[in-house]
């Protein structure tokens, strides 16, 4: 499947491989900021049905974190194949697609009573071949999904056996705590603090289609958001979380991708935090193994709180049980 007469060859450091990743870490804030369990797979999901998954009733399991959609990207002069491998710590590795080397599965991973993971998980894709100037001739199941949004970019289609895809696809639930804690006030006061520098923030906050974001940039551990004057309808922060992300390093058509993916969920009903969670945070939860090395790798994985307000919890977990992406 190589296409245009290409020869597959090895890629080293000198090749000019250059691999992009970006994803999403979702959780909700409960009342004393840290993040809360949650049952983020008891939900329909819209992904398409050639995506494969570990088929267990999803509503039976509780964890902290939804890692949502990370997919990978791979740019190289020429043809060539690799091996790639992620571990998911205290984590289990929900959907993947092309077909992948999951482990444990549902069955055989370590579990507490409540089924929430405890343990790592780990997929590895086998001989995937990079094909610049490919054809695009990857499958669709022809039902509406924001998972066909992610193929807007200008990366090389891949192989994987006689499969064809612009991009590797996986998502996952996990136990970490995330690096951010949001506190929200009875005044309505947002109190946020980090383990490391807070980086990139915006505060979202749309009400019945009233809608309001601040954004910051800060090096401290701890930053605070006043109440945000609701007063009709405005832009949402789309444009400037698209900056954001060129920032850390996507290119801007990824960018744009990862935003129109997660645009109806993140701009919905609700008040929410947005952050860059801090590279080494993603190494340490997520460690990736792309043989032989890429000359670049970028990752870029997007924090999103869901701020808990008592009246509100409700909702929240609804919301948050809606994304299915």
């Amino acid at each position: 499947m190589l296409g245009f007469g290409q020869l597959a060859v090895h890629g080293s450091e000198g090749s000019g491989l250059v691999v992009h990743e970006w994803g999403t870490f979702t959780s909700i804030a409960g009342e004393n900021g840290q993040a809360v369990e949650w049952r983020p797979l008891d939900a329909s999901s819209d992904l398409p049905c050639f995506v494969e998954r570990f088929g267990t009733p999803k509503g039976s399991i509780a964890a902290r974190v939804r890692m949502e959609t990370p997919v990978l990207y791979f740019y190289a002069p020429r043809a060539m194949t690799v091996d790639v491998s992620v571990r998911f710590k205290q984590g289990l590795i929900t959907e993947w697609f092309p077909h992948a080397s999951v482990t444990p599965t549902i069955a055989s991973a370590d579990w507490t009573g409540f089924g929430r993971p405890t343990s790592s998980s780990n997929a590895a894709w086998h001989g995937v071949t990079v094909q610049p100037n490919a054809p695009a001739a990857f499958l669709d199941d022809h039902r509406e999904s924001h998972y066909y949004v992610a193929r807007r970019t200008d990366a090389a289609p891949l192989a994987v056996g006689s499969t064809s895809e612009k991009f590797l696809f996986y998502r996952g639930i996990a136990e970490f705590e995330p690096p951010i804690s949001a506190l929200v006030r009875d005044n309505g006061r947002v109190e946020i603090s980090s383990t490391a520098a807070l980086g990139d923030v915006i505060f979202f906050e749309n009400h019945g289609g009233s809608i309001s974001y601040r954004s910051v940039h800060s090096s401290s551990t701890h930053a605070t958001f006043d109440p945000p004057v609701l007063d009709g309808e405005s832009a949402t922060p789309q444009a400037e979380l698209e900056k954001v992300l060129i920032a850390h390093g996507l290119y801007p058509a990824e960018a744009k991708a990862m935003v129109e993916t997660w645009r109806d969920s993140w701009f919905e009903d609700g008040s929410r935090l947005f952050y860059v969670v801090p590279r080494g945070t993603i190494d340490d939860v997520l460690p990736i193994d792309i043989s032989p090395a890429p000359q670049s790798l970028v990752r870029v994985f997007v924090g999103r709180v869901e701020l808990d307000r008592a009246h509100r919890r409700s909702s929240i977990q609804q919301a948050a049980a809606r994304v299915c992406r």
